[in-house]
Order: C-alpha cells, then sequence, then structure tokens
C-alpha cells in the first residue's frame, strides 16, 4: 500500500478510496489509480509485443472466416 495513493474500481471510477478495498457497488477489488490500464501499456511499449498481438489477431479473423463458409 502506497501512502497518499488513490484507489478506485475498475467498473465504477466514481469509487474512490484511499486504501486498499472492496468497491460497495459491484464487490470488486479497488486497484490503484493508474494501475487499471498498465498491462495494455506495457504491451504496447514493445514492438515485438505489438507483432504478437496483431498475428494473434490476424489468426482470429482467419479462423472466424473459415468457420463462416
Amino acid at each position: 500500500m502506497n501512502i497518499g495513493a488513490i484507489y478506485v474500481c475498475p467498473m465504477h471510477a466514481d469509487v474512490r478510496l484511499p486504501a486498499v478495498g472492496i468497491c460497495p457497488h459491484c464487490g470488486m477489488s479497488l486497484v490503484q489509480e493508474g494501475a487499471r490500464f498498465a498491462f495494455i501499456r506495457h504491451m504496447l511499449s514493445s514492438p515485438l509485443h505489438i507483432a504478437i498481438m496483431v498475428a494473434v489477431m490476424a489468426a482470429a479473423m482467419a479462423a472466424t472466416m473459415m468457420m463462416m463458409r
């Protein structure tokens, strides 16, 4: 727990608490503010990760098109 950190619900941005807890609306665990998109920022920071994501999306699209035939 970081001192002075604010924790928010990933689903309800209006829920902001000064400590780790649970969202009173949906029961999800609160995450530190700014951490919600940290994984996506990390994935987009590497050309290799971008290439892998594009390849996976292309494979999924190709599989979907093959199933529609």
